[in-house]
């Protein structure tokens, strides 16, 4: 799948004098960021799929050096495999559907799989059939460190955790851990903390580990946040895992999303009408700008004008509202821009390749469909 190209985000609105929004993907953005996690990180990178699935991203990734992938539904799985038949999936989500464990076992061939239940343990078993493939345990972590917890949807206790495992391995597969510490987690102790639980848990059970999957989480830099550089997070898990005693065959992974796509990607949009400091423009909330809604992070942004037009160099607050009837259509947080900012003009807003257009709805009819690539 072909996009048009451009050299950069300017030349878009010269080229296209654009009044609808623009995914614009930047796939050297994203080749730095995969390489980055592919030198750095201590053990096999998989991209979480869910984060971005645009055809552009994943073909970007791949080419970048990216081969292994965390999908979490059939769709998923199908999408990556179909377009990158050498690509390694594997279904990380704790609970699923009896007809896509069969069909991501027979027609796509995963082997590696999480639970955090026996029922699920169960399902697996019935529709997989005792093969030796990879049952990851999903293990709960301590709140408090990430923008969102995702313990509290899954993940077993140490106790389910040990009997898990203990039952993975009497059922003839190899016996693996996994866990989330949450999104936009800004603090490596969390992974630290995670890794040294699972330590305990893997002997506790005495199993000998086939994976130890540190899962996402790693975050991202938005206006107002301070977070360590990636780096800090790869030495914090390798200094981690390094006193567990693993097995020489087991290999640490991790499912990185947000940090690997975010800067990949900015939107374009067009201001539609101000009224005094509030700006109309044509992408909201239910669309690309979804998670900035719950998430309160606040992205870079950047004013465009046509035809060079000057622009004043005073800033001030902005509230944004999107295009949609429904009044909740508004994001939480201000953008500061130039004090002249009027109807036409434009704002390319960065950070937004991670639960963007993923997570965009037709609501009101209002969606962003149009994607190029930025190729400086």
């Amino acid at each position: 799948m072909k996009h048009k190209r451009f050299t950069s985000v300017d030349a878009v609105v010269e080229a296209l004098n654009p009044s609808y929004p623009i995914l614009c993907v930047h796939p050297d953005r994203l080749a730095r960021s995969a390489q980055a996690f592919i030198r750095g990180f201590p053990g096999r990178v998989l991209y979480a799929v869910k984060c971005n699935p645009h055809p552009v991203v994943l073909q970007a990734l791949w080419a970048a050096g990216i081969r292994h992938f965390d999908t979490a539904s059939l769709n998923e799985i199908a999408q990556v495999k179909e377009m990158l038949p050498d690509a390694e999936c594997y279904f990380n989500h704790p609970v699923k559907g009896r007809a896509a464990i069969e069909a991501a076992d027979k027609i796509y061939g995963l082997d590696t799989w999480v639970v955090d239940s026996v029922d699920e343990l169960d399902k697996i078993e019935e529709e997989v059939g005792r093969q030796p493939d990879v049952i990851q345990v999903r293990l709960q972590t301590a709140p408090g460190y990430a923008a969102f917890d995702l313990s509290l949807k899954f993940g077993a206790s140490r106790a389910e955790a040990v009997a898990l495992l203990r039952d993975v391995v009497r059922r003839g597969y190899q016996p693996a851990l996994s866990f989330h510490v949450g999104s936009q987690c800004r603090t490596p102790e969390a992974y630290s903390l995670a890794i040294a639980e699972a330590g305990l848990v893997a002997a506790e059970a005495g199993v000998g580990l086939r994976y130890l999957n540190v899962g996402g989480g790693f975050p991202a830099h938005y206006r107002g946040t301070q977070i360590a550089p990636h780096d800090v997070f790869f030495a914090a898990i390798r200094d981690a895992v390094r006193p567990l005693g693993l097995p020489a065959t087991c290999e640490v992974l991790c499912e990185p999303g947000r940090a690997l796509v975010v800067e990949g990607c900015t939107l374009l949009v067009q201001v539609h009408l101000r009224k005094g400091a509030s700006l109309y423009v044509n992408d909201g909330i239910y669309g690309s700008l979804s998670e900035l809604n719950v998430s309160r992070l606040t992205p870079p942004v950047r004013l465009i004008r046509a035809r060079n037009v000057p622009m004043s160099r005073n800033f001030a607050p902005f509230r944004i509202f999107g295009p949609t009837c429904d009044s909740l259509d508004v994001l939480p947080e201000p953008f500061v821009l130039p004090d002249d900012v009027t109807d036409g003009d434009w704002i390319e807003i960065g950070q937004v390749g991670a639960y963007s257009n993923a997570l965009a709805s037709h609501f009101n009819g209002f969606y962003c469909d149009t994607v190029v690539e930025i190729v400086a």
